[in-house]
């Protein structure tokens, strides 16, 4: 699976990793429905270090579509609302 860190970069991720991203979404998307900013900002962390630790990093100058496209750290609660709704980033 190729996911894009935004203001990061891409990585190849294998996917036997998906099912703790996608827990760790779904934990997301509860903090960003009840306000809890603090929670929210941990758990978007600990996705992109999995992503950054597990993945192998693609070279920029390779253009690959991205399954997945993970917000930068510094967003804010308010632009999380949009993002991480519903099923999140990781559909399942």
């Amino acid at each position: 699976m190729i996911i894009r860190i935004l203001g990061i970069g891409q990585f190849k991720l294998d996917d036997r990793h998906i099912d703790i991203l996608n827990k760790i979404d779904n934990q997301i998307v509860e903090h960003v429905s009840k306000g809890r900013e603090k929670e929210f900002r941990a758990d978007l962390a600990k996705i992109i270090s999995m992503i950054q630790e597990n993945g192998e990093a693609i070279d920029p100058a390779e253009i690959i579509p991205s399954d997945i496209i993970v917000p930068p750290a510094d967003m804010t609660l308010e632009e999380a609302r949009q993002v991480f709704s519903g099923e999140g980033l990781i559909k399942g």
